[in-house]
């Protein structure tokens, strides 16, 4: 793992405090993500790492920074429907792409620069308009920080206008678990 992140205990209280989302129990895969994981089993599985969510460094935020920004600036916003022809196709984007596209390939960016898998979880969200959202969550030992293509800045996911359902599971990334604070997140709306 490069120096952009070093493993230290989890902050007595961030969950309690609300800075983590606390998750649930498990539940149902979205169905594009398991399509997708039919495609790409490697990034489907049991992940290692601890329990504890790792402290960033500066540098690792500005990686995180310079990651979001460059893909919200080059990836061109399209819904599956005008690239595929069929909705939730959940795919790397070449040129175009949705909300979890975007997703899929901010996590494919940070894992190569030395992020842990179980660090970098693709959550599901519901916009205050009501339409389904994904966008990045990063697991820090200073709570949860979600990247979105909606907006260039790294949020605490607390500061952020969603209804949180559920994200992939920190020990296997092909698992889908419940966010069970997050339905009290309405904060106000985006674009």
């Amino acid at each position: 793992m490069i120096a952009a992140v070093a493993s230290i205990a989890f902050p007595v209280g961030s969950m309690a405090d609300g800075r983590s989302m606390e998750t649930g129990r498990v539940t149902s895969q979205p169905i594009g993500h398991y399509e997708f994981c039919r495609e790409f089993a490697s990034e489907c599985k049991p992940v290692k790492g601890s329990d504890a969510a790792p402290k960033v460094t500066d540098y690792g935020w500005d990686v995180v920074r310079e990651i979001n920004q460059a893909v919200n600036f080059s990836v061109m916003p399209k819904t599956d429907m005008e690239i595929f022809g069929k909705e939730e196709v959940w795919s790397y984007p070449d040129v175009a792409g949705d909300c979890e596209d975007y997703v899929l390939l901010k996590r494919h960016m940070l894992i190569e620069r030395g992020f842990s898998a179980a660090d970098a979880l693709i959550t599901v969200v519901r916009k205050p308009d009501g339409e389904g959202h994904a966008v990045l969550t990063l697991r820090t030992s200073e709570g949860d920080f979600v990247l979105d293509n909606l907006v260039d800045e790294i949020r605490s996911w607390r500061d952020t206008p969603y209804r949180y359902l559920k994200r992939q599971a920190s020990n296997n990334s092909g698992r889908w678990v419940t966010i069970e604070n997050g339905s009290d997140v309405l904060v106000g709306a985006v674009k």
